[in-house]
């Protein structure tokens, strides 16, 4: 039996496949993002086909395959929220039973107030669940007038300050959002405290800058990646992943702000010396495009396969099966759970196989039997897959 010597994730973030049992309790009826997607328009993405993405549920124009190359379903949230920390957080084994809280209508003074008087600043603008982009065009101008800095929330329980980079420097930043993280505790601890910088002049031309920075709730200790940690394995994280996890059993922090960095450093993880995990999340599908419902923008972006570079690795050559997918994802515009999706890199680098450690907190999570794997009458990749939807395990079972 062979062992993986490293397992890949790769989070495309929003990029659902259908709404869950409860969608209409959290006002997600009738989600879909994957879905609508196709309904809207051609969408050509061969690899993912021939892996199985039109064997999971059925998509406009994309058929599904006799013989998918990669393992493939769907499953749906255990814990209570369908947040960003909620998500990840159960991806690595914690089931949130009590959710974390939530400000449909802002705010409330006694945290405004605390907040005003510990960050030691002029007031605050919003202090609403609003679009981050949209905000600072109402607000940015009057920000820049009065340096009050804009409050605001979402769908999800986060904290966000928004402000400008000439008016609050990024150190400044940072440090009020650490206050706020301070404040925001017990009934009021929400999962993130979330930095949103900005540049521009008018409201016309205000655009976020890529030094977000996120201060999350630290997970409890005995989820996969410390016990990665623990046994001695890498936890390469990269983007934003790290700051979901508090830091907590990683072991490798990579910088990237946007798809194409992070592709690029998962790419460059990926030809590294490694055993264990390499974590990413491509945040851009949610962060520009999710949260916004814009569906059309990504009719501005190129389709098809990216080139292959000259000098690319077998492992670079495998990752690239994603780029289609990268591209013509760019209009995600439901914030759906993130589903986690592997690469074929580690298979074209002829890492293939299940690392011990990693496959018995995989399977002890969804339940398998590891007596039974790849053996005559015992559990197919499909079935495993099948059972930990039903047990709820967002964790991808790979062959």
């Amino acid at each position: 039996m062979r062992k993986f010597g490293r397992v890949c994730l790769v989070v495309l973030d929003s990029a659902g496949i259908g709404e869950m049992p409860d969608a209409a309790a959290w006002g997600d009826a009738g989600s879909n993002t994957l879905g609508h997607i196709f309904e809207s328009r051609t969408v050509s993405v061969p690899n993912l086909q021939a892996m199985g993405l039109g064997n999971i549920t059925p998509l406009k124009g994309l058929a599904p395959v006799e013989n998918p190359t990669g393992a493939y379903g769907k499953c749906t949230l255990k814990s209570d929220g369908k947040d960003t920390t909620t998500g990840h957080w159960e991806m690595a084994g914690i089931i949130l039973k009590q959710g974390f809280p939530k400000f449909p209508d802002g705010f409330p003074p006694r945290i405004i107030d605390e907040f005003v008087a510990q960050a030691k600043v002029p007031g605050v603008l919003g202090n609403v669940p609003a679009s981050g982009t949209e905000i600072i065009k109402d607000l940015g101008e009057e920000h820049i007038r009065t340096g009050k800095p804009i409050v605001y929330t979402s769908a999800d329980s986060v904290f966000q300050i928004a402000a400008h980079e000439e008016i609050v420097p990024i150190d400044r930043l940072y440090e009020i959002c650490e206050i706020a993280r301070n404040i925001l505790h017990g009934d009021d601890e929400v999962a993130r405290v979330i930095a949103r910088p900005f540049l521009g002049s008018t409201a016309e031309n205000f655009k976020r800058t890529e030094n977000r920075h996120d201060y999350a709730v630290p997970p409890p200790s005995g989820n996969l990646l410390p016990l990665l940690k623990d046994a001695g394995l890498d936890v390469v994280c990269i983007g934003k992943i790290a700051s979901i996890y508090d830091g907590m059993g990683v072991t490798e922090d990579l910088t990237a702000k946007n798809n194409e960095q992070i592709i690029d450093v998962t790419i460059g993880a990926l030809n590294a010396d490694s055993r264990g995990l390499i974590f990413s999340n491509l945040v851009d599908f949610d962060m520009l495009y999710g949260h916004r419902r814009d569906v059309e923008r990504r009719g501005q972006q190129p389709t098809g396969s990216e080139r292959k570079l000259p000098g690319q690795t077998r492992a670079e050559s495998g990752l690239q099966l994603f780029k289609p997918l990268f591209r013509n994802l760019k209009r995600c515009f439901a914030a759906e759970l993130a589903q986690a999706i592997h690469t074929h890199a580690e298979l074209a680098q002829g890492r293939v196989g299940r690392d011990r450690e990693i496959g018995r907190q995989v399977d002890a999570h969804a339940g398998f039997n590891r007596g039974q794997e790849q053996r005559p009458g015992g559990l197919s990749i499909q079935a495993r897959v099948q059972r930990a939807g039903q047990r709820g395990s967002l964790r991808r079972c790979l062959a």
